[in-house]
């Protein structure tokens, strides 16, 4: 008897195959018509599935943009949690994204632009603290929430609910508290706030 021919390992080639037997047509599988078999919604439904399982191809500009944005959205917080936007906190928010990505005053500024349109439509901050978590190392985390407290002391004194975000974004971002006060010391003293 002859050996079955070899097919190779590829989901559609298989499934295609699979199709093709189950119909009882005698053509190729690749080159079967879909819409010539029962089958097809159903294969169709499987594809989607399957292609539904794959993560999107993202492309490593976007992912760095969504970084960038997710980083400034939680600066912009904290500028927004005092009760007046000063013009000191605002300049803090653009040399912290300056620093921090290595921008240009003009990038920095559409950038804080878009996150604080992106900041008064979030409804909560784990979106962006978890894209944080995702692509930042602890001590990359811990110069951020420094940069964060850089803002927060700009104007010169310290509100409550600006302590309060500045504790919430850190404990979204799992800093330690001996890490997350040593960097409020930092940006308090780089400030001269007592």
């Amino acid at each position: 008897p002859r050996a079955p021919p070899v097919m190779r390992a590829t989901g559609l080639v298989v499934v295609g195959s699979v199709m093709s037997a189950a119909c009882g047509q005698s053509k190729p599988a690749l080159s079967a018509s879909r819409d010539a078999c029962h089958h097809g919604p159903m294969l169709k439904t499987l594809m989607d599935l399957f292609n539904g399982m794959q993560p999107p191809a993202a492309d490593a500009a976007d992912a760095e943009h969504t970084l960038q944005l997710a980083t400034a959205v939680m600066l912009v917080e904290v500028m927004r949690a005092d009760t007046a936007l000063e013009a000191s906190e605002r300049a803090a928010v653009l040399t912290a994204l300056r620093i921090k990505f290595a921008l240009t005053a003009d990038e920095a500024q559409r950038l804080a632009e878009l996150a604080v349109t992106t900041a008064h439509q979030a409804t909560d901050l784990y979106a962006f603290t978890s894209r944080i978590n995702e692509s930042f190392e602890m001590p990359a985390k811990l110069r951020m929430i420094e940069l964060m407290w850089t803002v927060a002391y700009a104007d010169g004194h310290l509100s409550a609910h600006e302590r309060h975000v500045m504790w919430r974004i850190a404990d979204l971002l799992h800093v330690p508290q001996g890490a997350y006060h040593h960097a409020r010391l930092r940006a308090q003293k780089k400030a001269g706030a007592g």
